[in-house]
């Protein structure tokens, strides 16, 4: 299926204009009139359907909308941007990799400049996509998916929302990263401005931050916690993952989320979960690739660097506290005894 994305010149012109607040400096910093400017930023608007700036006498000013989105396209680019120059000068060894879109915008693309660091001989193409993988189509080495293996029997407290990963599982491996845990998130800001979280009641009291794509989170969470969603709560729907965080951090709402994806966001402290319980969903997010091409370097590399973020979101956890990531000791083994560890690894042949 094809991906439905934002027109790449439509997103640079918004993000010039989000930067300088003025459409006159955002077409003399792209050197392209500031009418280019204003229709770019339209088509982008009719494209979200959704308005990013307020127009008046005096110029544009971003809405919330607006500012949202800003934040997540001042990011993606500059994360194009800075990962093409860490490239090494001389041709690498491609590695191409199908990632999850709101992995890649919430904490993949800011910490890849530490892969390449650590492998500058290898030159990675990253793309994003929801769709189950199908290596041969796609022309992708590895993919990062979520859902559940073939054959596994959904527990009564499972979501019922899972996804397939493959279009077919033949001479497939997928190497278990972490486990998806659930639970509700708040900015600081949102507590610290007199909005009372103390308990599950409390919600009711506050706007709850839906996904569209997800629509089951809230209802798992508060069954699993013996409560249903409040009738007087006020809602905001999204279409994304990663909108949903973002709107959180705005202090939007209170947003039902993957624990992992906050985990792992490089602005963790900006945000707290009020209540202690994580629910899983009975879904887990793997690595994908082909049982012919699992031997490569390149992709033994990405599987022991994205191993040791999977050891960085278990600290995060037990602690709370944003570290650096660090070599992980058990890393390694977990790639050497993978054929006999068939929780860890599945491979249909």
């Amino acid at each position: 299926m094809k991906r439905r994305l934002p027109p790449l010149l439509a997103m640079r012109a918004f993000e010039a204009a989000g930067r300088h607040g003025n459409f006159t400096a955002a077409s003399h910093e792209l050197s392209v009139t500031q009418g280019a400017i204003s229709r770019q930023v339209k088509i982008l608007e009719e494209f979200l359907a959704v308005e990013l700036f307020q127009r008046g006498a005096r110029g544009v000013i971003l809405t919330p909308a607006g500012r949202r989105y800003l934040t997540m396209a001042t990011s993606v680019l500059d994360q194009i941007a800075n990962t093409r120059f860490d490239y090494p000068a001389e041709p690498g060894k491609p590695l191409s990799i199908s990632v999850l879109s709101s992995c890649a915008s919430l904490w993949l693309l800011q910490r890849l400049a530490e892969f390449n660091r650590l492998h500058p001989e290898i030159r990675l193409h990253v793309s994003t996509s929801q769709e189950p993988v199908n290596f041969k189509r796609d022309g992708v080495d590895i993919a990062l998916r979520l859902g559940r293996l073939p054959g596994r029997v959904p527990a009564p407290q499972d979501a019922p929302f899972s996804t397939d990963m493959v279009q077919d599982w033949k001479g497939i491996e997928a190497l278990h990263v972490w486990d998806e845990y659930i639970a509700p998130v708040c900015s600081r800001r949102l507590v610290m401005g007199g909005h009372r979280l103390e308990g599950i009641d409390d919600l009711g009291k506050l706007t709850l931050i839906h996904n569209a794509s997800r629509p089951d989170l809230w209802h798992t969470w508060l069954q699993a916690n013996g409560a249903t969603l409040p009738a007087e709560a006020k809602s905001i729907w999204v279409g994304q993952r990663f909108l949903a965080v973002l709107a959180t951090r705005e202090g939007q709402g209170v947003a039902c989320v993957a624990a992992a994806d906050i985990d792992l966001l490089e602005w963790r402290h900006e945000l707290f979960f009020p209540f202690e319980r994580r629910v899983p969903t009975g879904d887990a997010y793997y690595l994908l690739y082909r049982s012919d091409t699992a031997r490569q370097p390149e992709i033994r590399a990405f599987s022991t660097w994205l191993l040791t973020l999977r050891q960085v979101v278990g600290e995060q956890a037990a602690s709370g506290v944003v570290r650096s990531q660090k070599a992980a000791p058990n890393v390694e083994a977990d790639l050497r005894v993978e054929s006999d560890l068939p929780p860890v690894l599945h491979a249909a042949r």
